[in-house]
């Protein structure tokens, strides 16, 4: 039950993992997603098919850098060609599996790297592996020659990658000129980390250096968590008319897979020990994949909030604007001011309603263009307003999104952002008609009452609407000065001709309903604006919930790992290093030893910095 449970589990992680999407470019979600990427391959490639048969044959992959002689390697190994060493680099292209005959059926099917297509001849497309089988291999083992891990074609070193996460066992090829190289060493610090398995096989050492390279290779390997890894040193040498090293050179190396091969204790232990160790690294890697889907949902979070607060400034700064008499200057007040008349029509309305009803009745069928002066004016004076205030949301949305990662990314599109969309200006328009008849519609449907029909028809429709519009208005009373005295009192010239006609506790209601409805405009065309912003953000493809997902999937794979109880890992043989010495101490002082020979440029690791 025990591989069944973790089986489950693993499968939920593996789900999950390869659902995750990282759509934005945010520190760290590129490395993110190749983790995930990688991780996903690795548990269809290796964890979940050896764990459903941990009797499968041993799987040593051979990988190493550039011209470290890998194919060569494995051929010696085998005895006979069965991987074409590549003259021209880069070299092995498509990956070569050789197996014994009687393990052909684990090998043939895609029970292990079910990517890859198989194929029995040599080919040259990463997508493809050549199964080779070969009766002088031991049963129970197969070789894997992988391609160049530093190759210059990113698919082979993807390949590479690939291939070695699919492995029981590496089998690392380095050279005496490249040991120190970068490339190789970020390879076994990996397969450090993850506790797999790792022989390391340096090749083509000159007879001069059989004593120092290796010494210092192994120091190396101690000072980076493989203090109990094989090491073997192959000397440089020349190869036979088949390209094969001398037997003697790769002796070592073959009975030791041998040992391993035929021994069943040694090879499970090897089977267990690096695949226990990919569930771990597996485990302590899905985390950091879910840290980077919370970034993800935290920058849509944050884009969505900038652009809300934008609009809802917007919003806000319109209903501040539209009661607290900002409205009441220059045309707006000019135009009110022409339709009520000045001191004159003030005191008529402080002697008699009566006579202001004969007045204003006489006013407005004298002059009736100017009721609809003052609307349009009204209408003009709040067009501009919201337009100015939605120009300043869009730009305010546009730099906070400038100032996001993420935002940044999402400004790229061809809809500009950066800018109130091209049809808002007739929106704006259309919200103040669009008010603007619901006010006339109000008044119109209050006014048909008995009571107040008389003096509602001296005013007029129109002009009971556009006093109902300047009240609105003037209701927080925001004006200084002068305007104060100008617009403050025309204001109340309105509000008190409309309590004749309706009634002071009406007048009210009208004036809250007739506000309510302006907001209400106003936060309808400003949601179409904030729309373009949240529409945008919910076409990117961030699944929040994998988060949880993957760390409930991870806190299931440790119980079941306990229950599965692997056996304690009894301790493999490693032979002795051909013609090394015990490893001397080394002080902080002491640098790579000279090699003779052609030295192939690389990036070299100096062990105090990376030890």
């Amino acid at each position: 039950m025990g591989a069944d449970s973790l089986a489950v589990a693993l499968a939920q992680l593996r789900d999950v993992l390869g659902a995750v999407r990282l759509p934005f470019d945010l520190p760290g979600s590129t490395q993110a997603a190749t983790q995930a990427r990688e991780a996903t391959a690795q548990l269809d490639d290796y964890v979940l098919p050896r764990l459903a048969r941990l009797e499968a044959p041993l799987l040593a992959v051979v990988g190493g850098s550039t011209g470290a002689g890998k194919s060569t390697l494995v051929n010696s190994v085998i005895g006979r060609t069965v991987s074409t060493p590549g003259v021209i680099r880069p070299t092995t292209r498509s990956p070569v599996l050789v197996h014994h005959p009687a393990d052909a059926s684990w090998f043939t099917s895609d029970r292990i790297l079910p990517g890859l297509a198989r194929t029995h001849q040599p080919a040259h497309d990463p997508r493809t592996v050549q199964v080779v089988a070969e009766p002088t291999l031991p049963r129970g083992l197969a070789i894997l020659d992988a391609p160049d891990v530093d190759s210059v074609v990113a698919e082979n070193r993807a390949l590479a990658t690939q291939l070695l996460a699919a492995a029981d066992l590496w089998l690392f090829v380095t050279s005496a000129a490249r040991y120190a190289d970068a490339v190789p060493w970020d390879y076994l610090r990996q397969a450090a980390e993850r506790r797999a398995v790792v022989a390391v096989v340096l090749d083509r050492v000159p007879p001069a250096a059989m004593v120092e390279v290796p010494a210092h290779l192994g120091q190396m390997m101690s000072q980076r968590g493989l203090a109990d890894s094989p090491l073997f040193a192959v000397p440089e040498t020349t190869v036979d008319a088949a390209g094969l090293l001398p037997d003697s050179a790769v002796a070592p190396i073959r009975g030791w897979l041998a040992d391993l091969a035929q021994d069943a204790v040694a090879r499970q232990s090897v089977v267990l020990q690096t695949l226990d160790g990919a569930i771990a690294h597996l485990a302590g890697l899905a985390p950091q994949v879910a840290d980077a889907v919370d970034a993800q949902r935290a920058a849509l979070a944050t884009l969505s909030e900038d652009a809300e607060k934008s609009y809802a400034e917007a919003v806000r700064t319109i209903a501040v604007q539209t009661a607290d008499g900002s409205l009441l200057r220059g045309e707006v007040l000019a135009r009110w001011q022409d339709f009520v008349g000045t001191g004159e029509f003030f005191r008529a309305v402080e002697q008699k309603v009566g006579w202001l009803r004969d007045r204003m009745m006489a006013a407005v069928r004298g002059e009736p263009k100017q009721a609809i002066d003052v609307s349009v004016a009204v209408e003009s004076g709040m067009e501009v307003l919201i337009r100015e205030e939605g120009e300043a949301a869009a730009v305010r949305t546009a730099s906070a999104w400038e100032a996001h990662p993420a935002g940044r990314q999402l400004l790229g599109t061809a809809d500009d952002l950066s800018r109130a969309s091209a049809d808002f200006d007739l929106a704006a328009r259309r919200t103040v008609r669009d008010w603007q008849a619901d006010v006339m519609e109000l008044v119109s449907e209050l006014g048909a009452a008995k009571r107040s029909r008389a003096r509602f028809w001296a005013l007029g429709v129109n002009g009971v609407g556009v006093a109902l519009m300047i009240l609105v208005f003037s209701q927080t009373a925001g004006l200084t000065g002068a305007e104060l005295g100008i617009a403050g009192g025309t204001a109340v010239l309105a509000q008190r001709v409309l309590e004749a006609i309706f009634g002071e506790d009406q007048v009210r209601k009208l004036a809250k309903q007739a506000k309510d409805q302006l907001d209400g405009r106003v936060q309808v065309v400003m949601a179409t604006e904030l729309a373009r912003y949240l529409d945008r953000l919910a076409a990117v493809d961030v699944r929040g919930e994998q988060a949880e997902a993957l760390r409930a999937a991870v806190a299931a794979i440790e119980p079941a790992r306990r229950e599965l109880s692997l056996p304690a890992l009894p301790v493999v043989d490693q032979p002795a290093v051909p013609a090394a010495p015990a490893i001397p101490e080394l002080d902080a002082a002491t640098t790579r030893p000279a090699i003779t020979g052609e030295v192939v440029e690389g990036t070299v690791l100096d062990p105090e910095e990376d030890g």
